[in-house]
């Protein structure tokens, strides 16, 4: 179980996050940028701002401990890792252990004694995962993980984590401003606009009848992006 009952965001007395949602297995929060979607990630790990104040109550069958019950997969993998270092030495683990890891992102254990700029994109995100993974979390937090990386490598990371999942048993806790990777990935969804949830509802619900002309509008620009990108 992991039930926010509440995350409430301030900042000199304005709200600007106030939400409650449950993860049941992968859950999105989708909206654009500057609705709160980061925020909230950073709420529950505990890495906000200080000119920010917090009032969050959590329910979980599992402590929350960042880095080993929680990971976060970051947004760009071209900066979350340092350039001057092997990727072998960022683990911050025995090389064994980091060459199993690895192998669940499928990618080959030499790379281990390359430094991130010579990876791609997609090796890199798979790095990101596997060090993520590494502390065998009960919850990982996606922010935006594919938003560095075209089209054909977002498919096979959200895919990948995805299996990972049904092989691990972790939750889901995805936010993305695009549509169509909340159906690649998350079961359920909420709809954000400046710090509120407006909608939720399982993913194929949610899309394919949207109540609020937020929502129709944010679905129908992925549409719309989608088509001029193919």
């Amino acid at each position: 179980m992991f039930l926010v009952e509440k995350l409430l965001i301030e900042n000199a007395d304005k709200k600007i996050v106030d939400i409650s949602f449950e993860i049941k297995e992968s859950f999105a929060l989708v909206g654009q940028s500057g609705s709160g979607k980061s925020l909230s990630l950073k709420a529950i790990l505990g890495m906000l701002p200080k000119n920010l104040e917090l009032d969050i109550s959590i329910k979980s069958d599992f402590e929350l401990k960042k880095g080993k019950t929680v990971s976060l997969v970051p947004q760009n993998p071209f900066t979350a890792l340092s350039p001057l270092t092997k990727i072998k030495d960022q683990f911050f683990m025995d090389i064994e252990k980091a060459q199993e890891y690895m192998e669940y992102v499928e990618l080959d254990k030499n790379l281990l004694f390359r430094y991130p700029s010579e990876l791609s994109g997609g090796q890199l995100q798979r790095v990101i995962i596997a060090m993520a993974l590494c502390g065998e979390p009960k919850l990982l937090l996606l922010d935006e993980p594919t938003t560095a990386l075209d089209s054909v490598t977002k498919k096979s990371i959200l895919a990948l984590i995805k299996r990972l999942q049904r092989k691990m048993g972790y939750k889901i806790l995805f936010v993305t401003h695009n549509t169509d990777d909340t159906k690649l990935l998350c079961s359920e969804m909420a709809v954000l606009k400046e710090g509120k949830i407006i909608e939720r509802g399982f993913v194929s619900e949610v899309l394919e009848n949207p109540k609020s002309e937020y929502a129709k509008k944010l679905i129908s620009s992925n549409f719309k992006y989608r088509g001029k990108r193919n």
